[in-house]
Order: structure tokens, then sequence, then C-alpha cells
């Protein structure tokens, strides 16, 4: 792995956690929220809308 110098010269974040204390963070990885109540996983419909409204402004911003 390759070591980051900082203006301390001591790692910082991740880099300065054991890698057992880095392997327990990234296992909660999306465990905040059950799946059953995750919004688009019930409702389908209201996540095309979703994506339908995005794609709609990411088009309006265009300039041409």
């Amino acid at each position: 792995m390759t070591q980051i110098k900082t203006p301390t010269g001591r790692p910082r974040g991740f880099a300065a956690m054991s890698l057992a204390q880095r392997r327990a963070i990234a296992s909660k990885g999306g465990a905040s929220v059950a799946p059953e109540q995750r919004t688009f996983s019930r409702d389908p419909e209201l996540a095309r809308a979703a994506g339908q409204k995005g794609g709609q402004t990411k088009a309006g911003n265009r300039k041409g």
C-alpha cells in the first residue's frame, strides 16, 4: 500500500487506522437503513420519477 505523506509526516484519517478498524467500518457500508425502509425499494414508480426529474434538470442546463 502506498504511504501518503502529510505536512506533519503522520498518517491521518483512514490511513491512521489499523486494518481491523478499516474493515469494521467498510463492512457497515449500506447498512444504515434496512432494505424495507428504503423508499425506492418499495416504490419503483417513485424511483423512476426521480430519475426522470434528474435527467430533465441535467438536460435543461445544457447550453446550445
